[in-house]
């Protein structure tokens, strides 16, 4: 199997892989006799539906027995609080510089101590979901958090009977030695004053998520959003590919079939709201046969670049997805929405984001009739989704050196996805290397990864501008046609002014009004001065990942080297 759950006696004791103090203290509560084992999705879903605050509603989940539920199932609304957002200040690694350990590992050891009064539920699941790469998860979660306990067993693979027979086939993950990923959460702990235990270790004063990513296991401390649950699993999961070889992306995947039976393989990486769940998921007006991987959660194996996908289902923002939407059929659970009575005394849905503005929903693979586990045809695009008002609407990127540190140097904007600290600017750009904050291993391990495809297994990589360029917004229409002119071999890019390393494509199919006579014109002084800018951002950026937490993020010096390159260029 996959990940190893079951250990001879001679393989048990200090140093081995799997014990390490963090892990025995995350994993001994699993075995704890106020603990309640949830086998199935229906006892999840009977669970949440009688939990005290459940909305039942009246929208049936559709073809609901072929993800493991009764006929009758039911779309299940449970909203936490005010929290309805991810809060990466919460986060602490173990094995970062300036990560206290010690007091930490008293801190989960005190809140695992607390629960004894509690009853607690162990469910578990898979991660990856193809032989090639399937990890066993493990949630323990207290009595009264059964729509966590339900969401998080929807949004992974739950134990169906084609799942088990497949991780019994499946290859062990890196030669066996994998332990099974463990996470301990209590969303209603809270720190409270206790003997030798020291809460200076935290980076928020009333929650915790804290990852020991080596020995795949975490404590998720005062957090109820289902989003840090998700991505908390993922964090591990992620963790585990890089270690063994795979790229792990915060992206989407998609497979064109073109007229001449060839196909192309592109994966686009960005943050909430970036664009990339549109990228994936656009049907191109029916102009090819599309297969998709996912839009939120994938590896790519840096040897054969096939890919796969981590989850079956997707966790999505309903702004999009109004009352009445046809895609709310394919609703699971939701989070973060209202709701209210229709003419027919039926409970629906308020999906848009009157509530707040974050409202969530886990939709169900069947949305996606072309959607796939694995793509084994090899990737051959990459694109960076950036929201910075100097970058083009596409450019494409030579050399892998500045291929990857662009990926590593990210622009972006924050989304209502985030929890954010009081006064943050939300429109300011900022910098998330290759669209993934819950990375937790040394930033240099995705930036060789990334190279690699790149430089030995001739990857193209692009720049897309989903945002605005110089006051113009970039219209979905364009950017779906910068990827078609692209993917059926028809673009045309030249050297983009005193770049030698960039080049600019200026016209694209679907070019909408804004862009007609579309000109990333460099002779004008004060757009030139606005790039230059941009791009010492990015210097100042690598320059930085070399100096905090003590060089823990630190680049090859070819990587700083392709970025002032750029701005040599421009002066």
């Amino acid at each position: 199997m996959s990940t190893k759950a079951y250990y001879p006696i001679s393989e048990i004791g200090a140093g081995k892989p799997g014990f390490s103090r963090t892990r025995s203290i995350i994993e001994g509560a699993f075995y704890g006799n106020n603990v309640v084992k949830v086998n199935t999705l229906k006892e999840a879903y009977e669970m949440a539906k009688n939990s005290p605050g459940t909305i039942v509603t009246d929208m049936p989940v559709y073809r609901a027995e072929e993800i493991g539920l009764e006929k009758d199932a039911k779309v299940l609304l449970f909203n936490d609080g005010a929290v309805t957002g991810r809060y990466a200040q919460a986060r602490r690694i173990k094995g970062e510089p300036g990560v206290d350990e010690v007091k930490l590992d008293k801190v989960v050891m005190d809140a695992i101590y607390k629960t004894r009064w509690k009853t607690l539920y162990h469910a578990e699941c898979y991660i990856g979901l193809d032989p090639e790469f399937m990890a066993k998860a493990h949630l323990l979660i207290p009595e009264g958090e059964e729509n966590l306990l339900y969401n998080w067993m929807l949004n992974f693979q739950y134990m169906s009977d084609k799942y088990v027979a497949m991780y019994k086939e499946s290859q062990p993950i890196g030669g066996g030695k994998e332990p099974d990923i463990y996470i301990f959460s209590d969303p209603q702990w809270a720190p409270t004053p206790s003997p030798d235990v020291d809460y200076s270790c935290l980076s928020d004063d009333l929650t915790l998520c804290y990852f020991d990513t080596n020995q795949n296991c975490a404590a998720i401390l005062g957090m109820k959003y289902f989003g840090e649950h998700k991505k908390g699993t993922l964090t591990m999961a992620w963790a585990l590919a890089n270690r063994n070889g795979y790229a792990s992306c915060h992206g989407g995947q998609k497979e064109y079939l073109l007229a001449d039976g060839s196909k192309f393989v592109a994966s686009v990486y960005g943050l909430s709201g970036s664009g990339k769940s549109t990228l994936t998921h656009a049907k191109h007006g029916g102009k090819y046969e599309i297969k998709v991987l996912h839009d939120d959660a994938f590896i790519i194996n840096t040897d054969t670049c096939a890919s796969v996908a981590l989850e079956p289902t997707y966790f999505d923002k309903t702004a999009d997805y109004p009352t009445g939407c046809p895609d709310n059929e394919y609703l699971l659970s939701a989070q973060n929405c209202s709701c209210t009575m229709d003419s027919e005394g039926k409970i629906q849905l308020v999906t848009e984001d009157i509530r707040n503005g974050n409202g969530r929903a886990i939709k169900s693979k069947l949305w996606s009739p072309n959607r796939v586990d694995k793509i084994d045809a090899p990737v051959n695009a990459i694109f960076w989704i950036m929201k910075d008002p100097t970058i083009p609407p596409v450019v494409k990127l030579k050399g892998a050196a500045l291929a990857s540190v662009m990926g590593a140097t990210l622009a972006t904007k924050t989304s209502t996805a985030e929890r954010v600290a009081a006064g943050t600017d939300l429109n300011a750009i900022r910098i998330v290397p290759y669209a993934n904050p819950f990375r937790t291993y040394p930033l240099v391990n995705d930036y060789d990864k990334f190279k690699k495809l790149v430089e030995e297994k001739n990857v193209a990589c692009y720049i897309v501008n989903t945002g605005d360029f110089m006051g113009e917004k970039v219209k979905p229409a364009d950017t779906l046609g910068i990827l078609e002119t692209i993917v059926e071999g028809k673009a045309q890019f030249t050297q983009w002014g005193p770049f030698e390393d960039i080049e600019i494509m200026n016209t694209w199919d679907g070019q909408t009004e804004g862009f007609k006579n579309f000109n990333a014109d460099l002779g004008d002084a004060d757009y030139k001065a606005q790039l230059k800018s941009a791009m010492e951002t990015r210097v100042k950026a690598v320059e930085d990942f070399a100096t905090k937490k003590e060089g823990y993020d630190k680049l090859p010096d070819e990587a700083l080297a392709a970025l002032k390159k750029l701005v040599d260029a421009l002066n």
